[in-house]
């Protein structure tokens, strides 16, 4: 067996993290927006985002991500998510594993233990990407603005999820409830997305939450 050394990716000292839209200062928008909006916005910021790749038709391979994290490994298009932690397929053999800020380290570890010796990748890209949350009865409208992926509740229940151009850009639309969508965005993209947004819902109204 390969050894891998594992290190967690958090400081210990008084460093302090800032997410991508810390210059826009959402907080200070939180309350301000129309009432009964049609889209409320939710930043959520910081978390732990994990790649994981291996053999997805292995038996012992998704029972080993079953023992590490109690999820069954979600098939083509789909995310399963648990409280504030997601796995979302993205590809034959790769998922996206989203967890509670400063859990990433210990997720890693629980996932190699439980994998063993089995051939497997895990790769911490917490630092390149956040999850931008929205909901209300108008987000779709929104989307359709975005994308000429069809958001069609016939051919996007609530569990899909789908790389997808948006705004002339890449991300992944995961839809997580009835009224309620992810944006899984590229960190260097935030400030594009986020002014996008705010254009693309103004008719509809456009409210923050914390």
């Amino acid at each position: 067996m390969t050894a891998v050394n594992v290190y967690p990716q958090r400081p210990t000292t008084g460093a302090k993290a800032e997410s991508s839209l810390h210059h826009a200062d959402l907080a200070s928008l939180v309350g301000k927006g129309r009432k009964n909006a049609g889209v409320t916005v939710r930043e959520k910021k910081l978390l732990g985002h994990l790649t994981l790749r291996g053999d997805g038709h292995d038996p012992a391979f998704a029972a080993g991500v079953h023992k590490a994290l109690g999820l069954e490994l979600p098939g083509a298009l789909t995310v399963i998510v648990k409280g504030e932690t997601s796995l979302q397929w993205l590809g034959p053999d790769e998922w996206l594993l989203v967890v509670p800020t400063g859990e990433e380290f210990a997720a890693e570890q629980k996932l190699r233990e439980a994998l063993g010796d089995l051939h497997i990748q895990i790769v911490n890209v917490s630092g390149g990407q956040q999850i931008l949350e929205l909901s209300g009865p108008n987000v779709r409208d929104v989307l359709m603005k975005s994308t000429s992926y069809d958001v069609h509740p016939s051919n996007f229940p609530v569990g899909k999820a789908v790389g997808t151009v948006f705004a002339k850009s890449q991300l992944v639309i995961r839809h997580t409830g009835e009224d309620t969508w992810e944006l899984v965005i590229r960190r260097s993209f935030s400030d594009y997305w986020w002014l996008w947004l705010q254009d693309a819902a103004a008719e509809y109204g456009l409210s923050v939450q914390a």
